[in-house]
């Protein structure tokens, strides 16, 4: 029966792995191991923590209690891999290898299939990856930008995105194949998708375009851009420098030097009228690209759907949604459940729902 299947679900970041033993659906056990500044110093890339990471993952599950005997299978978070279609796929050597030796980019989440592989060739159980961030099922049409050469790519919050398109198809008793969806992820970075035909056929890549978001800068004006990098470039900063000033000091943090949504709310709250203004143009730009979401649909969506950390905020929820609720209506889905969402995919391959893809 479904929920005699025990998992684990493992999801490597660059400062902690979360994990959570699931029996079915319910969470038996969950963690959050912390990894120290100095710990992760000796290692020159994410993916050289294995061992060091496999060791307390152990360690926690020992203490615990675990039987790992019971386990059915294990399931990590997906890596930069080179593009994929959207589900759950079998860890193997060649992933592995990948992983280790030629990721897009060295990133902590390239340890999720690294250690469920090595998980399961331990215990002799299938390990799994689910809609990783590379999840690519645009059409032709979506991979122009504007200029030969420079390629959209499709890379986005898509664990998430694809995991409350299916709990929303289910509530209103469809398939996911079935409805049509324009899902907003809203974390540190913003990713807008629009779903069809069970495809996450375009969204936005929250590194390259969209809108600014906490602390990413989305779309920027080119002719102003080109200036600013000249000048840095003078100036002696590096490629590395620069790619980091876009993707984790732009957006919410670079007008208001923090990060921390509710302070900026506060700010609003009690009259400042410049962070008033910068969370209405934050919800504004949200709003454009879900409008430009729904014309990929056709102006045909079933429903409009706000997730991540972000939609705990009311303020911008309904900012957004006073904006696009003529499009159809809005659901609010606060939060980002990835050890769930991990596990109900490797459950749908177990109880048979959905076949597994091989990479």
């Amino acid at each position: 029966m479904a929920q005699d299947f025990h998992l684990l679900a493992l999801n490597p970041g660059s400062t902690t792995t979360k994990i959570a033993v699931f029996a079915g659906d319910k969470v038996r056990l969950e963690e959050k191991l912390e990894h120290a500044a100095e710990d992760l110093q000796g290692f020159a890339r994410a993916t050289d923590q294995d061992e060091y990471r496999l060791k307390m993952i152990l360690d926690i599950l020992a203490a615990a209690k675990v039987d790992l005997n019971s386990l059915n299978a294990v399931v990590g978070r997906g890596g930069l891999l080179r593009p994929l279609p959207g589900g759950t796929f079998r860890v193997n050597k060649q992933m592995v290898d990948d992983l280790l030796h030629r990721p897009a980019v060295d990133h902590a989440s390239n340890l999720g299939a690294v250690l469920a592989y090595q998980l399961g060739q331990k215990l002799a159980i299938p390990a799994f990856i689910v809609d990783p961030v590379v999840v690519d099922e645009y059409e032709d049409v979506a991979r122009f930008s504007g200029y030969p050469g420079l390629e959209r790519q499709s890379r986005s919050h898509a664990l998430n995105m694809k995991a409350v398109a299916r709990r929303v198809a289910r509530d209103l008793g469809r398939a996911y194949r079935d409805v049509r969806l324009v899902v907003a992820h809203l974390g540190s970075g913003f990713s807008i998708s629009v779903h069809v035909g069970g495809r996450m056929v375009d969204s936005t890549n929250p590194n390259d375009e969209g809108p600014f978001s906490i602390e990413r800068g989305g779309d920027l004006p080119v002719t102003l851009l080109l200036p600013f990098l000249y000048e840095k470039f003078r100036a002696g900063w590096s490629l590395e420098r620069l790619e980091a000033l876009f993707i984790k000091e732009a957006g919410l943090y670079a007008y208001t030097g923090t990060k921390d949504l509710r302070l900026v709310e506060e700010r609003a709250a009690a009259g400042d009228q410049d962070a008033a203004l910068i969370l209405k143009a934050m919800s504004y730009q949200v709003a454009k690209a879900i409008g430009a979401m729904a014309t990929v649909a056709e102006g045909r969506v079933d429903r409009i759907i706000l997730t991540g950390g972000v939609a705990h905020s009311r303020r911008i929820t309904e900012d957004i949604s006073r904006r696009v609720k003529f499009i159809a209506p809005v659901l609010v889905i606060p939060g980002e459940e990835e050890l769930l969402s991990l596990a109900q995919g490797a459950l749908r391959v177990l109880r048979g729902e959905e076949e597994a893809q091989d990479y």
